[in-house]
């Protein structure tokens, strides 16, 4: 798992597999998550970031028992 996160934008990118993108979907507002051609999860897009501490730390310890 990689995380990328840009400041000016309050964005964080949550990397869950090194694979790319197929197709993109809306989970919740300001929460994109991306999947990869077999159909799982690639990584998390979310938008301001810093008011959703509870689903980032929800995201983070689902991708790391999945590891």
């Amino acid at each position: 798992m990689k995380t990328s996160y840009d400041p000016s934008t309050d964005s964080l990118y949550i990397e869950v597999r090194p694979l790319p993108s197929k197709r993109t979907v809306e989970t919740e507002p300001n929460v994109m998550l991306d999947y990869g051609e077999d159909g799982e999860p690639v990584g998390y897009d979310i938008q301001h970031a810093s008011t959703k501490a509870e689903l980032i730390g929800r995201l983070i310890l689902l991708s790391a028992a999945a590891e």
